[in-house]
């Protein structure tokens, strides 16, 4: 026993001393450096944080998952509660990976995620000393780009006029519209006040929030499409009891009826709440020749590369500029022809086309 908690000392670059020795075999100085203890405590600072605001609820979810597969993977591998952090390698991050993609049956991407909550877990272990370096290193998991397509412009007005016989879906539809036409996400149009509804300094009405995931600020301008939604639940019950400017169901559901929506607007574009942001990135704002730096500040993100991830250039788009390419270099462009406010300018893949 005494052998081994030496060793475990060596291990994790810990000093020997009688003192820690004696207390030791008193069972005062047990080393606490396993993974899933780590875990745990890791997930309650997170579980603080979310309780003061400075977290959203969904990244408490993600770890707590993680966390779950963890344990599971531990059980049905090891046979063991739980793992000191030096027994931590290679082979284990490998073999955890494989039992998301066979037994958990996680496509490539969820896969990754998990993988990367775990590897934040064992850099603390790093960071403490409690293993020597990284296990993560040497592993590179597969990650597949998956071609996520908004909305085109015939789809969303087809979606905006459709007659719905139940209540149920309309307003689905009418909270996915805004979001279409303002780019909240789902989280932000869920927990959207009508306090939050602002005039700018230029008197128009405004959405005035920060982020729930990231927590940076996000201010558009209502369109038209926007204001009229608003309009239309001021008197909802639950916007009145509660304050809220629209009457928004819970993801899970709002993605369920999405799919009926879609089948019954004949749109084959697989619909879900993020589409939403998708839509309004590409197809009402890029597609419109507003400048991407524009849509990033309206969109809250921290970077234009960010925000190129969203966009998607329609084929209509790309057709029109091409005419004012193909004019200009015929040498008939007169002069103030070429629409600089727009310029020629397309997001392909993730480059620019000048």
């Amino acid at each position: 026993m005494i052998t081994g908690y030496r060793t475990q000392l060596i291990n994790t670059h810990q000093p020997i001393s009688a003192e820690g020795i004696i207390r030791f075999i008193k069972g005062e100085d047990i080393p606490k450096n396993k993974l899933l203890e780590e875990f745990i405590e890791h997930n309650n600072e997170i579980k603080a944080l979310v309780e003061k605001k400075q977290y959203a609820e969904g990244t408490y979810t993600k770890y707590t998952t993680t966390f779950n597969h963890v344990t599971e993977f531990i059980k049905l591998k090891y046979r063991r509660e739980d793992l000191q952090f030096r027994e931590l390698n290679y082979e284990f991050i490998k073999d955890f990976d494989h039992f998301l993609r066979t037994i958990k049956e996680c496509n490539s991407n969820t896969t990754s995620k998990y993988i990367g909550n775990l590897k934040k877990i064992v850099l603390r272990g790093v960071a403490k000393d409690y293993i020597p370096k990284d296990p993560f290193k040497l592993f590179k998991g597969l990650r597949v780009v998956v071609d996520k397509e908004p909305l085109t412009k015939r789809e969303l007005w087809r979606l905006q006029n459709k007659d719905f016989e139940t209540e149920r879906l309309a307003v689905v539809r009418d909270v996915f519209v805004f979001q279409c036409y303002t780019g909240l996400a789902y989280i932000d149009v869920y927990k959207l006040q009508s306090i939050d509804i602002k005039e700018g300094n230029d008197g128009q009405t405004w959405i005035m929030i920060r982020r729930q995931k990231s927590k940076s600020k996000s201010h558009v301008p209502l369109l038209p499409q926007a204001l009229e939604i608003l309009q239309r639940y001021k008197e909802h019950p639950l916007c009145k009891s509660s304050g809220s400017a629209l009457p928004v169901r819970s993801n899970q559901k709002m993605n369920e009826y999405l799919k009926e929506i879609a089948t019954l607007c004949e749109i084959s574009t697989d619909l879900c709440t993020h589409t939403a942001r998708r839509t309004f990135a590409s197809t009402v704002a890029l597609n419109n020749g507003v400048p991407i730096n524009v849509v990033k500040e309206m969109l809250g993100h921290h970077s234009v590369r960010q925000t190129e991830h969203y966009t998607v250039t329609e084929q209509e788009t790309i057709g029109r500029e091409m005419k004012v390419l193909e004019k200009k270099l015929a040498g008939d462009l007169k002069p103030g022809d070429l629409r600089r406010k727009i310029g020629i300018r397309m997001i392909i893949c993730k480059g620019w086309f000048w």
